[in-house]
């Protein structure tokens, strides 16, 4: 039996396409295949950008450095080990093998020839870009100055982390072209008029304004009467943009799209005396000057001292703060000197905070990708961050706390002391979810020690998928050979890899109400936190629930392309998960879809539905049919005693009109095409012929409506051969025809010719086949892609390529490497607060986008608290406990409650069963039964929580909702 046939031929070649792709593009994925990148340093810093540049798929990389791993290593760069260290390995040549293990198509060189003053840097003209990690300032001005005197210039970037302090610097040379600056889909407008004049204005329609910047460019599309104009690039002068020497008129509505414009960066040199920083924390703006001064004086410190401040030195602290005041002298715009910020710097700049680097790492990495394909608006020009909040919380920072002790976390020690250190080991940890920010989360729990303690300390991790081909480009604990093996299995022992300490319980389960058996409440009691590495909204609700009825901290995060987001819930702080919600999202209206498309994104919904209706719904219908009646025979003796068989009509239906052989196929194909390409927009334009108007006098076929062409079947026309439909959702009948066999076959179809109609027939398949759109051998990608291009077509759409469609038609959150280091780095860090039992405001949300870049933190929402009555108020936290007996009934209940809270009930419901609404007829009656019979418990059940409400403060107020209600069936002493 035939599967189906689809409406169009589209092209059998296979290819791998990630989901990377969907940010970058194929072109700026082109030119990073072509690029070769030079990394000096490749300690915790260096090695996170690595990994993220292999991972994106850059030609070259060249990993320099001429240190000795050591043991403080382990804890800081996640690929060198015990081996390394006992063997006294250099770093380059310890990570180089398993750098190379993330991507073979990456070419990944080794280079220890040190780096210095006496240089000769001519061997930098091998690379497009120059990142610098580890690296004195002095050397890096001078690399920084023969960057830009190459033509073209190199890109250059530096970057630095010294305890709970990083900064990164990036300078790409004298205009630098940006070819999209947001990585948003292109603007496109319907402008609205043109005005006849020097310069013609261009107004949109509704007199929307563009939200576009002056020195933007835009090209237009699509303009009748000034045909001239398309494909040409214009700048944005301001609200409106002008036309000059464009004078004429007669023109109807256009679109205009995004163009690429260029940026200036300065060089070193003159950014360390006045520099561009971009603020990412509005509630201390002036901290990124505070941190330059300070870090300029830390650069000063080593120059003089050949060392850094040694970890709570009093005497290196001061003469910091001194050198500070000294550079502030020398600045442009001159700052307030934090000696308590400066002080900070000195006491944990010779320790190294690995989810920092994570963070820093991951938005480095993006500047990387920028520098290399135009993709993207670079930094201007410094970014810093600190988490001063971490260290600022501790006790004394003088004492053996912070004081190295030979082992893997000696630098984290030095940032946080040993007490928070033996805190993080012996954290009870629930990971949900082991994708791309689950292996970057296992990571940092390794390097931290999250989980290893010895008498106490766990991570249990759980994912019931399995690994697949497209998860290696962003999930780098895994390998080609992991393919089809457990997730969450082969990730912890990944990362027992990192630290061999760990313990970790990995799982398959999906968290859900069906398990919660497993995951039940005295499972999430048990924890001290959950982190949540998921990719849907549904699921991070369900588990941000379990989180509050247990009172147990949640970290969450996610990101969508070069977008991310973290959110942290302490319990009776924080408001939670659930207590927003986006707003919903827009559906394309019915009849645009049917009848007036105007974009691409109508035209593959379009596609999308005939798929579903064609492939999926009508067999569904066609099934349950015959699942109804034992037999063809049966069905038809019923129909001739006149009994009415529900589906009977699309079954027959279905039957006479299936095709039995392969030219049957495609004159079924060749009619369809017809029927969506040709009658169906005659038929609307006979409906609607072009000169048809308005009550108001305007045209009825005006933008953003546009009419439709009816395409005319020809085979020599290129554009319908390459999409005609002749192709086969997978299939034993598919046949390889020569365009020779089917020009035989579509001579001998015979076309209906139109007449108008109202009605539109279906046409039926024979089998459901469900919408896949990662399997690129089913031809569902497609046939969609070729659909909607034919339909873009005929209504003078511009078209969308497979990659395009497929992202649109599968709803795909495009994914990056550097967007999932960097949410992984941020939680990370929240970790530590939440270990450390910091107070509320050192907690901090943040959404970022690197694109732009953009990266904003801010303190997570206060929780709210309901008032019920003067003296009696909950949160979203609170519980009130009821404990009853076996004979315990719901008056029993409601007079407890009374007794306890000084609360009149005036409902009481379990799940989605009302227990006790006074206005319910005979509910009064259920007063005197027993709480185990309204419930019904199972054996091992020992409590339900009921919802309750109480009686408003004043009459025609509605009920007031109270905080959940845990009753136990036995007293507290069982």
């Amino acid at each position: 039996m035939f599967h189906t046939i689809v409406f169009l031929l589209a092209s059998l070649s296979l290819r791998f396409v990630d989901r990377q792709r969907y940010v970058l593009g194929d072109n700026a994925m082109h030119q990073m295949a072509q690029s070769h990148v030079f990394l000096s340093g490749i300690g915790g810093l260096g090695v996170e950008i690595a990994k993220n540049i292999i991972l994106a798929g850059i030609k070259a990389v060249t990993i320099q450095d001429t240190v000795i791993s050591q043991t403080w290593n382990l804890g800081t760069a996640f690929f060198i080990d015990e081996e390394d260290v006992a063997n006294q390995r250099n770093r380059a040549k310890a990570t180089i093998s398993r750098l190379a293990e993330l991507n073979p198509y990456v070419q990944v060189n080794a280079s220890t020839v040190p780096l210095d003053e006496n240089t000769d840097l001519t061997f930098l003209q091998n690379y497009q870009c120059v990142v610098l990690t580890e690296t004195q300032l002095s050397l890096q001005k001078k690399i920084n100055a023969f960057c830009r005197s190459q033509d073209p210039p190199i890109k250059f970037i530096s970057a630095d982390l010294y305890g709970v302090f990083c900064r990164v610097f990036c300078d790409f040379g004298d205009h630098f072209e940006v070819s999209d600056s947001n990585g948003e889909e292109p603007k496109e407008i319907f402008i609205h008029n043109i005005t006849q004049c020097n310069p013609g204005v261009v107004t949109c329609m509704d007199n929307r304004t563009h939200g576009l910047e002056t020195g933007q460019f835009v090209t237009f599309r699509e303009i009748n009467g000034m045909s001239e104009l398309n494909r040409t690039a214009r700048q944005i002068t301001g609200k409106m943009f002008h036309l000059y020497n464009y004078l004429q008129s007669g023109f109807t509505g256009s679109l205009f799209l995004q163009y690429k414009y260029k940026r200036d960066p300065l060089s070193q040199k003159t950014q360390l005396l006045d520099p561009q920083c971009l603020i990412v924390d509005f509630s201390k703006p002036e901290a990124p000057l505070q941190i330059h001064t300070a870090m300029l004086a830390l650069d000063m410190f080593q120059e003089q001292h050949k060392r850094l401040p040694n970890i709570g030195c009093l005497q290196d602290a001061d003469e910091l703060v001194k050198l500070a005041f000294t550079v502030n002298e020398t600045m442009k715009n001159k700052g307030d000197v934090n000696e308590e910020l400066i002080k900070c710097l000195s006491r944990t700049a010779k320790g190294f905070l690995t989810p920092l680097a994570a963070a820093f790492g991951g938005i480095t990495s993006q500047e990387v990708l920028k520098a290399l394909t135009g993709k993207f608006s670079p930094l201007q020009q410094w970014l810093y961050f600190d988490v001063m909040e971490i260290p600022k919380a501790l006790e004394d920072i003088s004492s053996d706390e912070f004081q190295p002790r030979g082992d893997r976390y000696d630098a984290l020690r030095a940032c946080i002391g040993e007490s928070m250190c033996e805190k993080l080991r012996n954290l009870n940890v629930f990971l949900v979810g082991c994708g791309a920010i689950g292996c970057e989360m296992l990571k940092n729990f390794a390097l931290l020690g999250v989980g290893s303690g010895s008498d106490r300390g766990l991570i249990t991790v759980t994912d019931p998928d399995l690994i697949e081909k497209s998860n290696l480009n962003r999930q780098f604990l895994f390998r080609p050979h992991h393919i089809q093996k457990s997730k969450s299995c082969t990730a912890a022992s990944a990362t027992m890899l990192i630290n061999p300490h760990l313990k970790i319980d990995p799982h398959l389960n999906k968290v859900c109400p069906s398990t919660e058996n497993t995951y039940s409440d005295s499972f999430y009691t048990s924890l001290d936190v959950v982190v949540t590495a998921l990719d849907n909204v549904e699921a991070r609700r369900y588990v941000d629930s379990r989180c509050v009825s247990n009172q147990c901290p949640l970290l969450d995060s996610g990101t969508m392309g070069t977008k991310g987001h973290t959110e942290i819930i302490v319990p009776n702080l924080t408001e939670s998960y659930n207590s927003h919600r986006d707003p919903p999202e827009e559906e394309i209206p019915f009849c645009t879809l049917k009848s007036f498309p105007a974009l691409i994104e109508h035209t593959i919904q379009w596609a999308r539905d005939k798929f579903e209706s064609s492939f999926s719904y009508k067999p569904s219908i066609y099934n349950k049919f015959w699942q109804s009646y034992p037999s063809p025979d049966n069905v038809l003796q019923r129909i001739q005693a006149g009994e009415s068989l529900e589906g009977s009509f699309q079954a027959i239906k279905l039957l006479i009109r299936r095709p039995r052989h392969w030219p049957q196929c495609v004159s079924v194909a060749r009619t369809k095409f017809e029927k969506y390409f040709h009658h169906k927009a005659v038929q609307l334009l006979h409906s609607f012929p072009l000169d048809t108007t308005l009550k108001d006098g305007s045209l009825f076929w005006q933008s953003p409506k546009r009419p439709p062409s009816p395409i005319t079947f020809d085979i020599n026309d290129p554009f319908i051969y390459t999409t005609y439909p002749t192709f086969f959702l997978k299939s034993d009948l598919l046949q390889d025809l020569s365009r020779e066999a089917i020009l035989q076959i579509l001579s001998k179809v015979k076309v209906p010719e139109f007449t108008p109609s109202e009605k539109v027939s279906n046409h039926l398949i024979m089998m459901p086949v469900a919408f896949e759109k990662d399997d690129d051998r089913n031809g569902h990608i497609d046939f969609i892609t070729a659909g909607s291009n034919l339909r873009a077509n005929m209504y003078n759409i511009e078209t969308a390529d497979r990659l395009k469609t497929k992202r649109i038609a599968g709803r795909i959150i495009p994914a990056i490497a550097t967007a999932t280091a960097a949410v992984s780095g941020l939680v990370a860090l929240e970790l530590i607060k939440v270990a450390g039992g910091h107070p509320f405001e050192a907690y901090r949300n943040c959404f970022f986008n690197l694109a732009i870049p953009v990266i904003v933190f801010t303190e997570p929402a206060e929780v709210k608290k309901t008032q019920v009555r003067n003296e009696i108020s909950f949160t979203i936290w609170d519980r009130w406990t009821i404990y009853g007996r076996e004979d315990f009934t719901l008056l029993d209940f409601i007079k407890a409650v009374k007794e306890m809270y000084s609360i009149d009930l005036t409902m009481v419901v379990h799940g989605v069963k009302m227990l006790y609404v006074p206005v319910m007829p005979g509910h009064t009656k259920r007063l005197k039964l027993t709480m185990q019979k309204l419930v019904k418990p199972t054996s091992d059940r020992k409590y339900v929580d009921l919802t309750v409400s109480f009686a408003p403060l004043s009459d025609g107020d509605e009920d007031l909702p109270g905080p959940p209600v845990r009753y136990y069936f036995r007293p507290e002493n069982n």
